[in-house]
């Protein structure tokens, strides 16, 4: 009989923080997996948290808690296979830790993930960038700001936590403009800028009056924006833009959607996916395939190269507006 508490302890200082070296992120994440657990395991078994033992967090109850974070606090599937692999790593310390509970912990061990459903990308098209470009007010500081984090956001592909950490001094607007990012994984990579962007960043810099390690795109009060800060202005910018290109109100507009703009349009020039990949940072190439799965035009001259000889290329067209309502029931 082992309490639970120097378990979980022992996984956060020494495997995960003094083996490991995790991310504050993924440090942050699964504190708040065992939070949520330890939560309801008390409301299930009326103990205290502190007084938990490992076998108290058995199969059927993390089975249950699986299904309370779907069913009742609606979260995703990607969500609820996250919290999984947070407990399963805890389990698999706890097992070099505890042997003598391992019929227990193979049983937790052993719950799949769940299968989810994979949907196509969001991005914006060049017309609805515009729009989102242009609905920022310029002759506020604040409305110059969101131009300048909107414009890099969509050209350089940044996650939002890269680009609220962006400081003066990761950018060079010189002979060969980039910036550079720690990005996921403690990968530092380099990412090229545009004329347009570099123009637009000189401009925000001279009236930022920033010192190298300060933030680029500050808050009012001059700290570092909040990631939940720039989903709601993306948000916000996205909305009033609707007005001026109505296939932006169809879409949900997120710093992410920015960041699949940017490998859309990279892709669309016929960039290659193994250099969009290192341009946004991805540990591997399998995950840009999900660009080209959303790039309809890549498709489209693919199906011209294989119709038949004597078909005249283009798109099928019903003969008759009849038959075009038929065809769409």
């Amino acid at each position: 009989m082992s309490a639970l508490a120097p378990v979980m302890e022992g996984f956060f200082t020494e495997r995960l923080i003094g083996q490991r070296r995790a991310s504050a992120h993924t440090v942050a994440s699964y504190r708040d997996t065992f939070r949520l657990l330890l939560g309801f395991a008390h409301d299930r078994t009326g103990k205290a948290p502190s007084k938990l033992f490992l076998e108290d967090l058995d199969a059927a109850l993390v089975g249950a808690f699986l299904d309370h974070l779907e069913r009742e606090r609606h979260n995703s599937v990607r969500t609820r296979n996250n919290r999984l692999a947070a407990i399963h790593s805890l389990f698999a310390y706890a097992a070099l830790r505890h042997p003598e509970h391992a019929a227990l912990i193979q049983r937790v061990l052993a719950i799949p993930a769940k299968r989810m459903d994979r949907q196509l990308v969001c991005f914006l098209t060049s017309d609805e960038v515009d729009a989102l470009l242009a609905a920022p007010d310029r002759d506020t500081w604040i409305g110059r700001r969101d131009h300048a984090l909107l414009l890099v956001a969509i050209q350089t592909g940044l996650r939002v936590s890269e680009l609220t950490a962006l400081t003066c001094g990761d950018l060079e607007l010189g002979t060969g403009a980039h910036l550079r990012c720690h990005g996921k994984g403690r990968k530092e990579r380099i990412t090229p800028l545009t004329a347009e962007a570099c123009a637009v960043l000189r401009v925000w810099l001279a009236e930022r009056r920033g010192d190298t390690p300060d933030t680029v795109f500050p808050s009012r009060r001059g700290g570092p924006l909040s990631s939940d800060a720039v989903a709601v202005l993306v948000a916000r910018h996205a909305r009033a833009a609707g007005s001026q290109c109505p296939s932006l109100v169809t879409k949900t507009v997120t710093p992410h959607v920015l960041r699949h703009t940017c490998a859309m349009s990279l892709l669309a020039v016929g960039v290659d996916t193994s250099v969009i990949a290192l341009w946004l940072g991805h540990e591997g190439v399998e995950t840009t395939q999900i660009y080209l799965h959303a790039d309809l035009a890549i498709k489209e001259r693919a199906l011209a190269r294989t119709a038949p000889t004597g078909t005249p290329p283009g798109r099928y067209r019903p003969p008759d507006t009849l038959l075009a309502f038929l065809e769409g029931l």
